[in-house]
């Protein structure tokens, strides 16, 4: 009798531990499967741009309302810019960015703002600036293929030196 109480209670015991261990390997699966969201660079929140008047704000007001910009215009000083992206990197997956906005304020040669507009994505075109591929044009062919694909071209004529 004290074997068989033995026996259900080793049986109990494995079943509790298979439970538990199958219970932690669920919890992982689906954390791994959560996104990884980051913010990079500020845009200003629309209640302080609400606060740029213009035709009566100056760069130095522009600066003190809502601070200097993570760049300005590249070929002229006319536009200061605020961007701010938001990427999403899943668990083997390439970063995917989610969400880009763009506030643009122009200054006239007096250093008076001209313009404040807002964009975002669906303002204009995704454009990849850095791709770390090169394009290849025509057919893309597995090494297999390429072999393959070989075979019966050469002839031993091909290889004779001529005579």
């Amino acid at each position: 009798m004290a074997d068989g109480a033995l026996a259900r209670k080793m049986t109990t015991f494995r079943m509790r531990n298979w439970m538990a261990g199958t219970a932690c390997g669920l919890v992982l699966a689906v954390s791994a499967c959560t996104p990884v969201v980051k913010s990079h660079g500020y845009v200003p929140q629309p209640e302080a741009l609400a606060e740029i008047v213009p035709g009566q704000d100056t760069r130095g007001s522009v600066e003190r309302k809502i601070g200097r910009p993570g760049m300005s215009g590249v070929f002229s000083k006319d536009g200061w810019f605020y961007v701010g992206t938001t990427v999403e990197h899943l668990t083997y997956h390439e970063p995917k960015v989610v969400d880009r906005e763009i506030v643009a304020i122009a200054f006239n040669e007096q250093d008076l703002v001209v313009s404040v507009n807002r964009y975002g994505f669906e303002d204009g075109k995704v454009i990849d600036l850095v791709t770390r591929k090169t394009p290849t044009h025509g057919r893309e062919l597995t090494a297999l293929q390429q072999i393959l694909g070989n075979l019966g071209i050469f002839s031993t004529e091909n290889f004779l030196l001529d005579q």
